[in-house]
């Protein structure tokens, strides 16, 4: 939930809060799929559409959609949410890539990306257009 201290002068929630949040979502999400610590490596923009008032929760979700050998790409999208009616819209999407490193931080191999569902090549598949995109 979107505290007064983690708003700007305009009492929506600041930019490099969305962003930490984003980012430890979108780690959590890496190290679930390698299960190796991973570090962030790379941010491909990050659009805010839109902005979220305090009071309001941000809502995020990360998926991971692509991975080399060491790397994990993961799309991250952030909704605010009004609690009292769920009502979700939309108000932030970046990818981000994560490396997993070893014991001694040196970057270490990852599993390969199996997607086993329709649903689940349709997210990697949008995720990999939008990326290719800009969007």
């Amino acid at each position: 939930m979107v505290q007064p201290n983690h708003a700007n002068m305009l009492d929506t929630a600041h930019g490099g809060n969305v962003m930490k949040w984003m980012d430890e979502v979108g780690a959590m999400s890496a190290m679930r799929f390698s299960g190796e610590t991973c570090i962030t490596a790379r941010v491909d923009r990050m659009n805010f559409e839109r902005p979220i008032s305090v009071g309001d929760t941000a809502y995020i979700t990360a998926y991971v959609y692509d991975a080399g050998t060491s790397s994990v790409r993961v799309r991250i999208i952030t909704e605010r949410e009004d609690l009292r009616t769920r009502e979700r819209e939309k108000t932030t999407e970046s990818f981000f890539v994560y490396v997993a490193i070893d014991d001694d931080g040196a970057p270490t191999t990852v599993p390969k990306l199996t997607v086993s569902t329709e649903e689940g090549e349709r997210l990697r598949t949008e995720a990999l257009e939008r990326e290719a995109d800009g969007r």
